[in-house]
């Protein structure tokens, strides 16, 4: 039961950091906060995140490039161009790597207030911080584990923020509904997002891009969005006016 728990926490807690922080705050600036707010957010999204830490710079970049060319060749994920997951998955770790560390001339409409901590980026991306929470993440599992099953569990530890973009960006471009036509596959993977806290209103996201609620629907409820409500309420970030949804 400890190693489930321990699971959730590292699912929920790396999903809402990435969800709030490297997606609604670095990639599409839907609120703001104070720089000192903003540092300590990137520490807690290296805490959560663990072995497989994004980072703000790279995360922004890459996703506002995904708006900008969903579902054509230039777009970093999309299943109409890669052969399988595994494959989109490769060539989105290998965009990001070129983005994040500047081996690629990037268009300026994409850098715009990206947040960056080059310093702390590249501490937080290093081998030996990776080596070292796999090494924590592999020691908890040795004093907790109570069923061998409980093992399986152990790799999902180890890449859980690619499989949190694998399942937006891969299945949430297949399955799902929709409700908005567009000239893309995008679409709602859930009628509540109980799994990805609002992210897996994909569909709902590419309509409405600068807003920071992405449920559209009375029962599409946008945990994330919950959170930053109360994180604004306490003067902890500034959420933007909200878009008129039509």
């Amino acid at each position: 039961m400890v190693i489930v728990i321990f699971v959730l926490v590292l699912w929920y807690g790396g999903l809402f950091f990435q969800s709030f922080f490297l997606h609604r705050y670095a990639a599409h600036q839907v609120f703001t906060m104070s720089k000192t707010m903003e540092r300590l957010t990137f520490i807690l999204t290296w805490v959560f995140q663990g072995s497989s830490y994004l980072s703000a710079y790279g995360y922004g970049i890459m996703h506002r490039m995904h708006h900008a060319y969903t579902d054509t060749e230039q777009d970093p994920h999309s299943p109409k161009y890669d052969a399988n997951l595994f494959a989109m998955m490769w060539k989105t770790k290998t965009i990001y790597q070129d983005i994040n560390q500047e081996r690629v001339e990037v268009d300026p409409r994409f850098t715009k207030n990206v947040p960056q901590w080059k310093a702390f980026d590249n501490f937080a991306s290093s081998r030996f911080s990776r080596i070292l929470w796999i090494s924590l993440y592999t020691l908890f599992f040795a004093f907790f584990v109570t069923a061998w099953w409980q093992w399986l569990l152990l790799p999902v530890t180890f890449l859980m923020a690619p499989i949190h973009g694998v399942i937006i960006n891969w299945f949430g471009h297949i399955y799902g509904y929709v409700n908005f036509k567009m000239k893309n596959t995008s679409k709602n993977l859930f009628r509540f997002d109980f799994l990805m806290m609002g992210e897996g209103y994909h569909n709902n996201h590419h309509k409405f891009a600068s807003s920071p609620n992405f449920g559209v629907k009375w029962y599409e409820i946008d945990m994330t969005y919950l959170i930053m409500r109360v994180l604004n309420a306490f003067g902890l970030i500034r959420l933007k006016s909200l878009p008129v949804k039509k």
